[in-house]
């Protein structure tokens, strides 16, 4: 009696090289909603709610990225005023945002950029060039990049 093969016929591999290189400004949003530091915390927080974002880069009058503002800071800015019995529409994104900003290189790999995602626990980094806010990666970028790419050459 014969060996019999169970194994079925094997799908053939796509040559696709290897080593192109997914870049961090071919997945990164451009649109952008973005805050000023005189807006009000108020104002952020219905922006947030009515985007269905969590948090944004703050910008100045000639769009250079002085920093960020997310819904933590603005949960902080909540709760410190309910305990000191202070307004929250009285308080500005200036005094609330986070203003040491990590950026990423737009020509960053994805997969170099999903690892600094991990090591360093942000949800978003934004893109800056020659100072000018140009986009921001999120996580949910990097995973529809992998999503891409697992489709031509991922086993």
């Amino acid at each position: 009696m014969g060996i019999k093969s169970f194994q079925g016929a094997r799908k053939q591999q796509n040559n696709i090289n290897e080593n192109v290189q997914l870049k961090v400004c071919d997945y990164m949003t451009r649109d952008l909603i973005t805050f000023k530091p005189e807006q009000t915390v108020d104002e952020v927080i219905h922006a947030l709610i009515a985007n269905r974002i969590s948090g944004g880069p703050v910008v100045n009058a000639n769009n250079e990225l002085i920093g960020i503002i997310s819904e933590g800071d603005c949960l902080k800015q909540i709760t410190e005023s309910h305990y000191y019995n202070m307004p929250v529409e009285q308080d500005i994104v200036e005094n609330r945002m986070v203003k040491n900003v990590e950026t990423i290189d737009g020509n960053m790999d994805v997969f170099e950029a999903a690892r600094k995602f991990l090591d360093s626990k942000i949800r978003r980094f934004p893109i800056v060039i020659d100072g000018k806010l140009m986009g921001q990666i999120s996580q949910k970028d990097i995973l529809k990049a992998a999503m891409q790419l697992k489709g031509h050459n991922w086993k």
